[in-house]
């Protein structure tokens, strides 16, 4: 999610790598290998905290450019091109963290019966074998999505730029990377003092709202639900690379989820007077009654924009039979067949034996996840918005038909498709950045495949050391809260939602509609809110959201008041932020858990 598009027609033209020139270099995979641990560790707490991840290429540029550059200094674009391709590939592995902490979120809901519970090893497999799935599956589309019809793919435009940029190896390049491990240095110190409580709390929720806070009324019951901004350099610097429209419509949403619904609800305006919502009014019992609204808006929000491109999935549907013609650099079309046939008979016996699935709903799910992510590709071709989270709802629903109130098998197709579309968009974009460079497309290919079991090897073991977090409401992965919510739904029906948490879903939903109506002409998307901003929004917690407006504002000013400066250092620094507390956010857990230093 970007304000940061590029404007219709732009397009770089595609550029030929000198002769002689290696791309494909031992120091290119090694790198590229390390750059996947950092950004495969990472990620999953932005992800978990934010609802979604920055855009993934152009953080796994710099984090090429820094490598490479200790590595050695006569690398070039085209070897930053194979490694920043894993960052991506380890980075769309650790969004997949989404469906675990769903998995966990289910567990915790006894009357739903849901006993999944996943190892280190089994997390590895599931991953890396439906990761990989996902890269063989957009070999096949490159030739017609990229090179034939040209899509845009406007992150890996960015990223390209981006690359060009540093590999001028100029004083600007190094003050850029400096900038980067400048503002990673102060999230990081600044991330340990705020967790070992010695950071300034002046902004904090108890520190803006405690005035009044414990009496009744609106600023009261927001003061309890954590309403206020909490200081966090990772949510600022997403707010800077994400874009003001974007993060004004997460404020909204947060707004109407955390002040309104709060002081709203607070009353008895129940059936017989009973309060609307049953509980000690924590945090987390508004988060289980604001998840119905939020899942409504992003739902319909998400499925309505499919319908409306209608005429994109008529086309990705008829260029079907000439996705098979390929470029002599491009991975063998016959390796695709034969590494999708080992898998699909991996990937059955993985769900069989793990989680309980019949081998018919595996093969219907990647059946199903085919078309799906056929038009995926084109979506994020055109709109630069990847709608896994669209889609992977959209095989909850045909699950929810196929087998009424089976959540485990709702959830796991929904995994699959997921998985499947997440990998292959990511390739897709590195295929755009390398149609622009002039990089080799199978030795992209070759990095992502090496980069997704590296990437699925380190969610598999952050994310039990992130799972309290997970439990105790303190990550509350948004997209993960919709996913839960839905299958509720196709479950129990109705019944599942409590009376107003079911208007609020029903009003929702309606709106989610029409704001993605409204937003479909470009003369409207300045001033009408984004449905997946709100719906976000909601379910973010209401000081991220907060600071990250903030960080949308700064980086806005920045941009117009001086140009040439934004260009060289904005997304360092933000990405800079972002790395330096997302990896300080693994790093404290691992060692509390070794016991090298003190729980905080």
């Amino acid at each position: 999610m970007s304000d940061n598009e590029p404007e219709d027609g732009v397009e770089m033209v595609p550029g030929v790598k000198p002769e002689g020139i290696n791309e494909f270099t031992l120091r290119s995979v090694l790198v590229g290998l390390l750059v996947a641990v950092v950004i495969g560790a990472s990620y999953p707490y932005v992800v978990m905290k934010l609802g979604f991840g920055p855009n993934i290429s152009v953080v796994a540029a710099f984090f090429g450019f820094l490598a490479l550059g200790l590595v050695c200094k006569t690398f070039n674009r085209w070897e930053n091109n194979i490694v920043e391709s894993a960052g991506t590939a380890a980075g769309q592995t650790a969004f997949l963290c989404t469906l675990l902490v769903a998995f966990d979120l289910l567990d915790l809901d006894k009357s739903l019966g849901i006993d999944v519970h996943l190892g280190t090893m089994q997390i590895f497999l599931w991953l890396s074998i439906a990761g990989t799935m996902g890269v063989l599956l957009a070999v096949p589309m490159r030739q017609h999505f990229v090179v034939d019809e040209k899509l845009p793919y406007a992150d890996g435009i960015a990223a390209a730029q981006t690359l060009i940029i540093l590999d001028s190896k100029g004083p600007q390049a190094k003050l850029s990377a400096f900038a980067m491990v400048g503002a990673a240095v102060v999230a990081g110190g600044h991330f340990l003092l705020k967790t070992y409580h010695f950071a300034l709390e002046a902004l904090s929720p108890a520190g803006l709202l405690s005035a009044g806070a414990t009496g009744a009324g609106t600023v009261a019951n927001a003061a309890r639900v954590g309403v206020g901004m909490s200081l966090g350099l990772l949510s600022f610097g997403s707010g800077m690379i994400i874009g003001v429209r974007i993060c004004l419509s997460m404020l909204l949403g947060g707004t109407l989820a955390w002040v309104v619904a709060t002081n709203w609800l607070v009353g008895t305006g129940g059936p017989g007077g009973a309060p609307y919502l049953v509980g000690d009014w924590s945090k987390r019992e508004v988060l289980l009654w604001v998840m119905w609204p939020a899942t409504g808006m992003l739902t319909a929000g998400g499925l309505t924009s499919l319908v409306l491109k209608w005429k994109i999935l008529k086309k990705s549907f008829r260029s079907l039979t000439g996705a098979g013609q390929q470029e002599s650099t491009d991975f063998p079309i016959r390796w695709v067949g034969i590494g999708l046939a080992v898998l699909t008979v991996a990937l059955v016996v993985f769900q069989k034996v793990s989680l309980g699935q019949p081998w018919w709903v595996t093969l219907l799910a990647l059946l199903f996840s085919l078309p799906l992510v056929l038009v995926g590709l084109r979506v994020l071709g055109e709109t630069n918005w990847g709608p896994i989270s669209a889609l992977s709802n959209l095989m909850q629903g045909v699950f929810g038909m196929i087998q009424p109130g089976n959540i485990a098998a709702n959830m796991t197709a929904a995994g699959v498709t997921g998985s499947v579309a997440s990998e292959s968009e990511g390739l897709m974009q590195d295929y755009k950045v390398g149609h622009i460079l002039g990089t080799t497309p199978r030795y992209l290919t070759y990095m992502q495949l090496m980069a997704v079991p590296v990437g699925a090897a380190t969610v598999a073991l952050v994310y039990p050391l992130l799972r309290p977090q997970v439990l105790e409401g303190t990550l509350t992965s948004p997209i993960s809260q919709k996913w839960v919510g839905f299958a509720k739904i196709l479950s129990k029906g109705v019944d599942a939602v409590p009376a107003s948490a079911l208007y609020a879903l029903v009003v929702a939903t309606l709106l989610g509609i029409v704001l993605t109506i409204l937003e479909q002409k470009p003369a409207n998307r300045k001033w009408c809110p984004s449905p997946t901003g709100v719906g976000i929004g909601m379910l973010v917690p209401f000081g991220e959201v907060a600071v990250m407006c903030v960080g949308s504002f700064v980086g806005a000013s920045w941009l117009k008041r001086s140009p040439e400066t934004a260009r060289h250092y904005l997304i360092p620094v933000a990405s800079g932020f972002i790395a330096g507390e997302a990896l300080l956010g693994i790093v404290v857990p691992a060692l509390v858990a070794v016991g090298w230093i003190a729980a905080p």
